[in-house]
């Protein structure tokens, strides 16, 4: 027999005095557990940002396929608590609140032609050495620029609101986008951006390309920092995440932007990490539309 640590009625000291164990075997196994469905999460995260479409059983099969045979139940829970389900490509970290007003899509066939005309937040999930953090950021649709960012261990509201006040400390957009999370459908959240003037705009139910620029976002900085270092607390977290996004917004050269810089199409001069910009009114040589699923699919 083996312990089962989720007994509904027998606790693990009297599991273990039944066994003749000591209870300190049953932590070593929960903590050999918890490696294993760390190193789990990692390689889902990994495999859905290539394979959306990806179910439990397609993402089972490919574990095994890398030398981890998991049964489904276990990838199934992996993955409610990541976030994530097969054909919707956006992560469901944010869970929409019936009580909590939501906003109508406003940028359907929209073109977007300069900074501050559209902004755009999400949440994304990032994992570490042990456990995970969760990350913020509020772009600039127009020119990429990521204005003010946030890492949390939790998923409330407080984070949110707080990347959203130091966003607006440096500018005002028309449009505020983001998806129907409880976070950004709260009425302090919105509160202020009703307060600033700010038109409110959130993502349709289901939609994969509604907040595409966000979605292709979260892609880059996996791909170019997440994934390339093993952090190993929240504060090494914080310190990658700050030196990439000063890189992102300051150095990395985009294709869509004519290879310019989103801090030079934004209109600031370098400025390290961020935290929020000035206004600008560069731009690059074309405008850009609120993709539809036809051309956003070729991003």
């Amino acid at each position: 027999m083996a312990i089962d640590l989720n007994h509904p009625s027998i606790p693990i000291a009297r599991q273990c005095e039944l066994l003749g164990l000591g209870r300190s075997s049953a932590y070593y196994r929960r903590r050999d557990d918890d490696e294993l469905n760390e190193q789990l999460m990692r390689l889902i995260d990994e495999q859905y940002l290539k394979t959306p479409f990806y179910g439990v059983r397609r993402m089972t099969v490919q574990l095994g396929r890398l030398g981890h045979e998991v049964n489904v139940k276990r990838v199934r829970r992996l993955m409610r608590l990541m976030g994530l389900e097969a054909v919707y490509q956006k992560p469901r970290l944010t869970q929409r609140n019936p009580e909590h007003k939501v906003y109508p899509y406003l940028l359907r066939d929209v073109t977007v032609e300069r900074p501050d005309q559209v902004w755009c937040t999400d949440i994304t999930y990032v994992p570490m050495h042990r456990g995970w953090v969760y990350l913020v950021a509020i772009m600039d649709w127009f020119s990429r620029y990521v204005l003010a960012w946030e890492v949390s261990v939790t998923l409330d509201s407080s984070f949110c609101i707080s990347v959203l006040e130091r966003a607006l400390a440096m500018g005002t957009p028309e449009i505020f986008n983001s998806d129907q999370g409880s976070q950004f459908t709260s009425r302090a959240f919105t509160g202020i951006l009703e307060d600033a003037g700010v038109r409110i705009s959130m993502d349709g139910r289901r939609r994969v390309y509604d907040n595409i620029f966000v979605e292709r976002l979260w892609r880059t900085v996996k791909y170019e920092e997440v994934y390339l270092y093993d952090y190993q607390t929240v504060a090494e977290a914080v310190y990658g995440l700050r030196r990439y996004f000063g890189f992102y917004n300051d150095l990395r050269p985009h294709q869509s932007l004519g290879y310019r810089t989103p801090a030079e199409v934004y209109g600031v001069p370098g400025s390290g990490p961020p935290g929020g910009a000035a206004n600008g009114s560069a731009a690059p040589p074309v405008a850009l539309r609120a993709p539809s699923v036809a051309a956003a699919s070729h991003g």
